[in-house]
């Protein structure tokens, strides 16, 4: 398996491809709906974001509590609820996201188009991926409860690449 760091460079997410296994340390940022809701408006009022999101991961997921490790359970959420805020924080530099299923052809082409690149966590391992998770924090709207932003230190978080940056997505070969 690749080892991967975040945030990601251009030449880590150009030399990635759709299928390839990867293990990812570093920083990452958990976001679900509501929190990119409150993003996308804060991005059309002209705002600053609670979180820079130039080179940075996004992992859909709203985590439990942390119990006798740093965080919770931590397993993905379904990525399509996110399509209709997807272009848009790809556009403000966001590069890499985490989640599960497939993704829309609009997100597809919004990742070739940023040179972006979107994994696949594990769905139905939240307590395995919390072993990963080293330290967690809320960083933004921590009124969303597991929905609030969370900052997240990772250490080798197991991944499948989904959609590569050149638009290859590894659920198109097994549909056609």
């Amino acid at each position: 398996m690749k080892k991967i760091i975040a945030p990601l460079k251009d030449e880590i997410i150009a030399g990635l491809e759709a299928g390839e296994e990867v293990l990812l340390s570093g920083v990452i940022y958990t976001a679900r709906d509501q929190a990119h809701l409150r993003m996308i408006n804060l991005m059309e009022k002209g705002e600053a974001l609670p979180v820079e999101l130039a080179g940075q991961v996004i992992y859909y997921c709203g985590p439990t509590p942390p119990g006798p490790r740093a965080i919770g359970a931590c397993g993905p959420t379904t990525s399509s609820r996110m399509d209709a805020f997807t272009p848009a924080v790809l556009e403000a530099g966001l590069k890499g996201i985490i989640g599960k299923g497939k993704r829309s052809d609009k997100v597809r082409e919004s990742i070739k188009d940023h040179k972006a690149v979107y994994f696949l966590a594990p769905g139905g391992a939240g307590a395995y991926l919390s072993e990963r998770v080293k330290a967690c924090e809320v960083v933004a709207f921590e009124d969303l409860g597991a929905e609030a932003i969370h900052k997240l230190q990772v250490e080798d978080f197991p991944l499948i690449v989904g959609i590569d940056s050149s638009g290859r997505d590894m659920y198109k070969p097994g549909r056609e």
